[in-house]
């Protein structure tokens, strides 16, 4: 909580830890709403200096607008076989034609850019992708009854060909990053294995390995020769920076793709597995309730024309003093969206 700010009051985009490794940007509370966790006041001015890109996991993620030449850089596969796990399924045919995976995201990458001179909707671009690209990078969906580009080689090259999604668009809108220009290495603060170990520690090669969807072996490659053993209920892990026992005595309503909830360690966030299963669905996440560093419950939003009640299942006795507290956050939230806080309520 305390690396990731969590119990912060005010801060800018600039000092906003999260921002190094990514703000997952999914669902109606996503990146914006994580940073106002993090005592970010967002206004349209802190809007102009973020941006979002698909990243980790092909997910969109936000982060600080100037530093997307060395996040390019931070988030490429390290390798081949890196790059070809990333991609999952669409390697087989490139690997089947003689096509290196590496080689082809290039390719991608290169049409992406030919083809996003203006902002373009998602489907316009990937209708262009058919037309320029040959079959060992198409596949036949089921779903959309026609043949397309794989998806993940479609995301994972678009910032390599320097281009972002412009916020607020569903279906997405893919446009230039003004300037763009990958950097040769990252910094060292976007360097995934770190920042996860910063943010996210004490975890082990396999929990960052899960994280990027990477190879663990190519993870234990590039492990920090600083990196601190610590051994967490038996386990032996790995952190940077400092640890403390003490959370901070503060409420969040994290939202479904919060960091705190990414952390692929999970029976640590939360050890019994039937809130485990509430909490991480395979579809539709809820919200967790973070109280004095413990997950206590779930919300959901339930919004009414300008209104917005929130549900809450809770995992602990709601005293005075926790429903006091999630009904301020629950305003908080409110106010974020623009509407009027309704009241709790509450499942059993």
């Amino acid at each position: 909580m305390r690396a990731q700010q969590l119990d912060r009051e005010s801060g800018i985009v600039a000092d906003t830890a999260v921002l190094d490794i990514g703000v997952q940007d999914s669902g109606t509370d996503g990146a914006l709403w994580a940073l106002t966790n993090r005592g970010v006041a967002v206004t349209e001015a802190v809007e102009e200096q973020l941006a979002t890109v698909w990243t980790a996991r092909g997910a969109p993620h936000v982060y600080r607008l100037a530093e997307l030449p060395s996040v390019a850089a931070a988030v490429a596969p390290f390798s081949e076989a890196d790059a070809g796990k990333r991609i999952y399924d669409a390697a087989k045919p490139l690997k089947a034609a003689g096509i290196p995976v590496l080689s082809a995201m290039d390719t991608v990458a290169s049409a992406l850019r030919s083809l996003v001179v203006e902002p373009t909707a998602k489907g316009t671009v990937s209708g262009g992708l058919n037309a320029l690209l040959d079959a060992p990078y198409q596949r036949d969906c089921r779903s959309c009854k026609a043949t397309h580009i794989y998806e993940m080689p479609f995301r994972l090259a678009a910032l390599h060909a320097g281009l972002q999604l412009r916020p607020g668009t569903s279906p997405p809108v893919l446009e230039r990053i003004p300037g763009f220009e990958q950097a040769p290495h990252p910094d060292e603060r976007h360097d995934v294995i770190r920042a996860y170990l910063r943010l996210l520690g004490p975890a082990t090669p396999k929990d960052v390995a899960s994280y990027l969807d990477a190879p663990v072996r190519e993870i234990k490659d590039r492990w920090p020769a600083d990196a601190v053993e610590v051994v967490v209920d038996g386990v032996t892990t790995w952190s940077l920076g400092p640890l403390s026992d003490d959370p901070p005595p503060v409420t969040r309503l994290l939202g479904p793709f919060d960091l705190f909830l990414q952390a692929k360690d999970r029976w640590l966030v939360m050890p019994d597995q039937a809130r485990a299963k509430a909490l991480w669905p395979v579809l539709g996440r809820p919200g967790a309730v973070l109280h004095h560093g413990e997950i206590v419950g779930t919300w959901r939003p339930r919004k009414s024309a300008k209104t917005l009640t929130l549900q809450v299942e809770p995992w602990a006795r709601l005293t005075a003093e926790l429903t006091e507290a999630i009904t301020e956050q629950a305003e908080r939230l409110a106010a974020h969206r623009g509407t009027r806080f309704a009241g709790l309520e509450l499942k059993t």
